[in-house]
């Protein structure tokens, strides 16, 4: 199947009540489906970390999936950065530990069991699905206000 979803995190404070939402649409039959989260505390990284891997533990393994996110981090990390980082032991190139580590490797972890496109859309730019998924991350964080 083919799967198109919308990922973003929230932060009330940076770090502060955080929260994740996903928009998924299934290609195939049109089926939408919407997830969200939050916790009391958490950096707005972390919640754009876990809104991507909470998208793609949602769906049955080998799927297509295009995911669009408004974080330059996460497109980055996992199309740019993450196979250096695990070449050197989880180290960056400044020589320190890679920050948010447990979520990269559940992402890293999540990514393999799809065939996944990560691609970065402007956030607060008019786009429905950001949009739509941008209210689901609040709507996690505002559980834990």
């Amino acid at each position: 199947m083919s799967f198109t979803i919308y990922a973003d995190g929230s932060s009330r404070g940076n770090p502060g009540a955080s929260g994740w939402g996903v928009f998924v649409k299934n290609e195939v039959t049109g089926e939408e489906i919407e997830l969200f989260g939050g916790v009391a505390r958490a950096t707005n990284q972390q919640m754009e970390l876990t809104a991507a891997i909470e998208a793609l533990k949602s769906l049955p393994a080998g799927q297509r999936v295009v995911l669009h996110t408004d974080s330059q981090y996460v497109v980055k990390g996992i199309n740019e950065w993450i196979a250096g980082w695990k070449k050197r032991g989880w180290v960056n190139a400044k020589k320190e530990p890679v920050a948010n580590r447990e979520l990269w490797e559940a992402l890293d972890a999540q990514n393999a069991r799809h065939t996944v496109t990560f691609q970065w859309v402007r956030g607060h730019n008019g786009n429905a699905g950001n949009e739509r998924a941008d209210k689901l991350a609040n709507k996690g964080a505002a559980l834990y206000l």
